[in-house]
């Protein structure tokens, strides 16, 4: 009988990218659900799922009505249209929006009095407390606030962008006619108005108050009359905007990239069409109409709270200085060689001497050496490198790209020293890094001022890899040292996030990277490197090459073994070589934090591979890819996932790993999130994720735990 051939194509073997996304997001509000997390870890994770929501809106949901708009009829991966997936996003969303919100007012809030923290109603203030509230209206919010008429001589208000406001109904008491205003929730104050340490009291409250609160809006919506005075306030009720936030840069045709950014980043706030509504169940059918029909919005983009809106702005009570109810503060451990550098810094500020650069650059000449964050510290190791690179007399040149930093970075420091020290100073800074669009130009402007060189990438790619590359004048020749990595140089996301990276002085990388730098920067169509993949150039065909090496060697009776880590799984090329080595016998395992479009377990076709995501404190961000390759073994770590947008329109490097030890290090990192049965979340065939639970006498183990206690053993923990 001849066997039936499987055709890969076939929709069902495949998960909607969007739908897989709110599964990860779901595993997120999971986190704030469960009773093991912290108090005010619950919080966090609360609040992460909501701000996440705001830019699945902005982006993804925005996206796909734009496709509706223009009556697009193109079918995802899983066969669905774009009106299909705004309707199967609402039907999975708002149960889980319900959850959050019950979570939060029935649960969390109870929690919260019971450890003395306060979110009270403006209703169940007493006289005093009122007093000071008013003078603090009176001081402090009147002033910003600017309520806007709508009627025949005031047209419907431009509403920003994730912006909390007021609808509010005001009758003339000499006419009796009904008018409508609306007032914005100003974001530049506190969300939150605490009351001082006298004023912390709390009626029927059983626990001693710590923090005692209320709501802004409910400080401004008991203040109306001072906005409309001679009016006589009807009602008024909350609602907060969702826009579309993608920018619509024609980097072909804009004469000047940075300008052209800046004029979209001040539509961002205002022009985007209109995506998502969210109110409170008290608004009335009239008035949630006329919103409706004045920002475009159907029923299905409304979402009715009963509770707090946009509880993004919980991470504000989560930040409260109440150690108990929140993870012990983390900081990152020096690794052993760092640590002897650290050794000889102290020495000579104890006035020995000695040249302390040619001891950092001596460090690296001995051995590459890698760095795994938040475990290991990022000041202490990468900002290390780049701060010795920008004071060295011997360094010639400092180049790098900048996808995402910190706003007091330390990293941009340096290199603005690099440049006032006579060195050659190039940077690569993304300017649509989305979101970071501002920040970005404001870091390009101040290098630039300060004689950096400064590149704004490719026209039509995303420059997203993770490289510094180091020239060094020294005794023997010039030599070229290099840090790539998996996340961005970033010092505040650097303790949240986990990414490795390695720091080398290897000539083929070196060389690569120069190769890649001129790519970047000139006109360069550079079609091979040494030992890097890079996309869009030669990235994907390697990586298939590899995963159907793996198959290979099943076939000629050994065994394959594959082991990726990274944030997503879309492309379908990548999807489909890793089907076609599970039906050779090639062991996969996949460790993806976010969206998965491969269904695994299923019968001739995934039944081989496995799928598991980890959430838990640190946000899982490095790239990891293993193959067994006979015994030959081969680990790659870079900044590319195996999406479309990662492999065809980003610039992305991936390097190998080939220090033995270094080696051991990774593959030990991987065993240690495949075991894990405490944050790890195992994918099943029908797109559900399942909690992995320690069984009955097996002991528990959580990645993250297991990690820092590694780093705390392997050696000394430093204030960063």
């Amino acid at each position: 009988m001849k066997q039936q051939t499987i055709d890969l194509q076939d929709p069902e073997y495949y998960f909607n990218r969007e739908l897989s996304w709110l599964e990860f997001n779901h595993r997120v509000l999971e986190e704030a659900l469960n009773e093991k997390t912290l108090l005010l870890e619950r919080l966090k994770f609360t609040a992460i799922f909501s701000s996440n929501l705001d830019e699945f809106f902005m982006v993804r949901v925005a996206a796909i009505k734009r496709q509706i708009e223009a009556e697009v009829t193109k079918l995802t991966l899983d066969a669905r249209t774009p009106l299909q997936q705004i309707q199967e996003i609402n039907t999975k969303l708002r149960p889980l929006v319900q959850k959050q919100i019950e979570n939060f007012e029935l649960t969390l809030k109870q929690k919260l009095i019971e450890q003395g923290v306060y979110l009270v109603d403006f209703v169940d203030l007493n006289q005093e407390q009122r007093e000071y509230l008013n003078n603090y209206f009176n001081n402090n919010i009147f002033p910003v606030l600017t309520p806007l008429a709508v009627d025949p001589s005031h047209p419907f208000p431009h509403v920003s962008n994730l912006s909390l406001n007021l609808a509010v109904v005001v009758k003339n008491p000499n006419t009796e006619i009904e008018l409508f205003a609306r007032v914005k929730v100003p974001k530049s104050l506190p969300r939150f108005v605490s009351f001082p340490t006298e004023l912390k009291q709390v009626s029927n409250g059983d626990h001693s108050p710590f923090w005692v609160g209320v709501p802004l809006e409910q400080l401004i919506a008991h203040h109306l009359e001072a906005l409309f005075p001679g009016m006589d306030v009807q009602e008024c009720h909350n609602f907060r905007l969702t826009r579309d936030a993608d920018l619509g840069v024609q980097e072909d045709e804009a004469d000047d990239l940075l300008l052209a950014i800046q004029q979209e980043l001040r539509k961002r706030h205002f022009a985007g069409s209109a995506v998502r509504l969210e109110v409170n169940p008290t608004m009335p059918e009239n008035i949630r109409q006329m919103l409706t029909q004045g920002f475009n919005l159907e029923e299905i983009d409304i979402y009715t709270i009963d509770g707090l809106l946009g509880l993004n702005n919980l991470f504000a009570l989560a930040s409260l200085p109440l150690p108990k109810l929140k993870d012990v503060d983390w900081n990152g451990v020096v690794p052993s060689p760092f640590a002897q550098f650290r050794n000889l810094q102290i020495a000579q500020t104890n006035g020995e001497e000695g040249n302390i650069s040619d001891e950092f650059f001596s460090l690296i000449k001995k051995s590459d050496l890698m760095v795994h964050h938040p475990y290991h510290s990022f000041s202490a190791t990468v900002q290390q490198f780049i701060t010795q690179s920008a004071n060295d007399r011997d360094v010639m040149a400092i180049k790098m790209t900048l996808y995402r930093t910190s706003g007091d970075s330390p990293i941009i420091k340096a290199l603005i020293e690099a440049a006032e020290n006579g060195k050659q100073v190039v940077v690569l800074v993304e300017l649509k890094a989305r979101f970071d669009e501002e920040n970005n130009i404001i870091w390009a402007r101040k290098l630039e001022k300060a004689g950096v060189h400064v590149i704004y990438g490719i026209v039509g790619l995303k420059t997203h890899t993770k490289i510094v590359l180091v020239v060094r004048k020294e005794k023997d020749k010039i030599r070229r040292y290099v840090h790539i990595g998996t996340g961005n140089y970033n010092p505040k996301t650097s303790k949240l996030y986990t990414d490795i990276g390695l720091i080398s002085c290897d000539e083929d990388l070196g060389a690569d990277l120069t190769d890649l730098f001129n790519f970047l920067t000139g006109y360069s169509k550079q079609k091979s490197f040494r030992k890097l993949l890079v996309a869009p150039v030669t990235m994907r065909d390697r990586m298939i090459d590899m995963i159907e090496r793996e198959a290979q060697h099943c076939q000629q009776g050994n065994t394959g073994r594959i082991v990726a880590k990274m944030n997503s799984l879309v492309d379908l090329k990548m999807i489909q070589a890793l089907y076609k080595a599970s039906q050779a016998g090639v062991k996969i395992d996949l460790i993806l934090r976010g969206i998965c479009c491969l269904r695994p377990g299923i019968e001739k076709v995934s039944e081989n591979i496995r799928v598991i995501s980890i959430i838990g404190r640190f946000l899982e961000h490095s790239r990891i890819f293993y193959f067994q390759n006979n015994g030959e073994e081969e680990i790659y770590i870079g900044s590319a996932d195996w999406m479309t947008r990662n492999l065809s329109r980003r610039v992305e490097a991936i390097t190998p790993v080939e220090n033995t030890e270094h080696l051991k290090e990774l593959q030990e990192i991987l065993g240690i999130m495949l075991a894990d049965n405490q944050q790890a979340w195992e994918l099943q065939t029908d797109g559900s994720y399942i909690q992995r639970k320690p069984q009955k006498g097996e002991k528990a183990l959580g990645t993250h735990e297991t990690l820092m206690n590694m780093a705390l053993n392997e050696t000394i923990a430093i204030d960063n």
